[in-house]
Formats: structure tokens, sequence, C-alpha cells
């Protein structure tokens, strides 16, 4: 297939990209701007940005498939504008549009990657302006299914893994602190936990989508569950400084409660779906190792 990837150059997408390529497919990259990262040269790109209302119907005719894995987040909140504001402009109003166009550019099939807030913490939808904005955006695109043009969404937990060249922010610094290496900040673990998914198994579950998924239906997805105390204390151990973290239910300067959706210290257990989308599993330890390894300085 000849398949559009938007946000192809994020960790997710460009995984994504990887495997698909790999199956033979066609890569096309989206993004705001061309990607300098070598391991992405091979594939053809489109310097764009989707929330920008120019792009058009005649901008997406080719692609038999579109993913897409660029839905705003509160990193790509700009400076001084209101949160709330900023979400409906670029969920819910430009992943709909987007995907309008899509449709009637004659792409037939469509994965949506979006988060797994909405299913596990339904509560919120009405109660944080970001939850209610991934919601809506996956609830408009779904029903636009029809027997020409199938979508589903695949909403994932916390996503770990590393790709040649791309820098994941939040990874690094978990890597820095608990190596020890960030000054005035002990190793510590809030409670609670949640389940994580590597990179690469997302890329798996978004290729099932793609192939196999249920117009109209959201997969949610995910690995392993494991406690924060755990999974930093692997963090720690990996990076050499090997240690049992206590667990403190203040705000954690990681985990800082803007960004856990679910509530401080939450436990976020659920049964993730893995059919028919077939994605691998049992891979949160390695990625750790393979995280320290590439953040951690030696």
């Amino acid at each position: 297939m000849n398949i559009l990837i938007v946000g192809g150059t994020g960790l997710t997408g460009a995984t994504t990209a990887r495997h698909l390529s790999t199956k033979g497919h066609q890569i096309t990259l989206m993004s705001r701007s061309a990607p300098s990262n070598p391991a992405l040269a091979e594939f053809a790109h489109i310097c764009a940005d989707y929330i920008d209302s120019k792009i058009d119907v005649e901008s997406l005719r080719g692609f038999d498939a579109l993913i897409f894995a660029a839905g705003a987040d509160i990193r790509m909140l700009p400076e001084g504008e209101d949160p709330a504001a900023f979400f409906h402009r670029a969920n819910t109003e430009a992943i709909p549009r987007f995907f309008n166009c899509a449709k009637h550019a004659g792409i037939k099939r469509a994965a949506y990657l979006g988060t797994y807030y909405p299913q596990v913490t339904p509560e919120k939808i009405e109660s944080d302006s970001y939850v209610q904005s991934r919601y809506r955006a996956d609830k408009a695109i779904r029903e636009m299914s029809d027997d020409d043009f199938s979508v589903c969404s695949v909403n994932p937990p916390f996503i770990i893994g590393t790709f040649p060249g791309v820098v994941d922010a939040h990874l690094a610094a978990m890597t820095q602190y608990a190596a020890g290496l960030i000054e005035g900040l002990t190793p510590i673990s809030p409670d609670g936990g949640v389940f994580h998914i590597t990179a690469q198994s997302l890329a798996e579950a978004l290729e099932g989508a793609l192939l196999r998924g249920v117009a109209g239906k959201a997969y949610l997805v995910g690995d392993e569950y494991w406690s924060w105390q755990e999974y930093i204390e692997a963090f720690c151990r990996e990076a050499g400084n090997a240690q049992t973290l206590a667990v403190s239910r203040d705000e954690h300067p990681l985990l800082p409660d803007m960004i856990m959706y679910a509530g401080r210290n939450a436990e976020v257990r659920y049964t993730p779906e893995n059919a028919p989308l077939d994605y691998s599993t049992g891979s949160i330890a390695a990625a750790i190792e393979a995280v320290v390894e590439t953040y951690l300085p030696r």
C-alpha cells in the first residue's frame, strides 16, 4: 500500500514508518518541517501542518491508507495560548477536518493514534479540555466510516522506545533522573501505576488496525502494567544506580499532575485489546534497557 504517516518524524510515527517499510509498503511522511534525521532519509516527505486549513483534498490524493500520529498534547501548547482554546483548535477542529480531506481524496483506510484517557477515565471528558478534545476528535473521525472509508483508532497508554535520531525529552529526563544526575532531585516514586507499551508494539498495532481493524472501532491497547515504583527502579538499575525507592503521594517532578490525567497516584488497570491487531507484548523491560543505553552518557 501507499501509506501517508502524519507525524512521521516523532517516536511512534518514525517507528511505524520503519516497520511498515520492512513489510513492503511505500511510505510518505508528513510533518511541519523536513526531517534532518538520516534514518528517515529514505522516505518521501510532505512539509505541512495538519492544523493548517490550507491542506486540501488535492494534496492528499494518491494514497491508499493513512496513519495519523500527530494529535496535539501539552508539549505542543504555544506559549501564552489558552490550553482549552488550543486543544479545541488543534484536535477537536483540525483532526476531523484533515480526515474529511483524506476521505474525499480517495484514501480507503485510516488508523488514528489517540490516547487511552477517554476510555480509562471517561469522567475527565467533560472536566479536562485535553481529554475532551481527544475524545471528540476520535469520535468524529470514526463516525466518518462508511463502505468507502474505514477508520479506527488505536488508543495507547504511556509509550516507551527509541529510534535513531529521535529524542524523547521525557524518556531522556527519566534516564538522567534515575541515574541521579539531575541536581537537587533524589529519585523517588509516586504511588500507583499504569500500563505501558513500546513504540514497536504500537507500530505493529497500527499496522493491524490498517489491515484488519473494524471500521468505527476504538481499540484500547497496552502491553504490561507496572507500578511506578517498579518502572523507575528498573531505570535506576539499568543506569547503575540500583535502589529501593521511597514511595511518595506528593506531586512527582517528572510525572507532574498536569500530565497525569487519571489523577495523581492512580492505578490505571484494564484489559488491553490485542485481537485482531496482533501486536507483540512482553517488551517493556527490554525497552527500558534500550532507553537508558541511548540517553545515559558513558
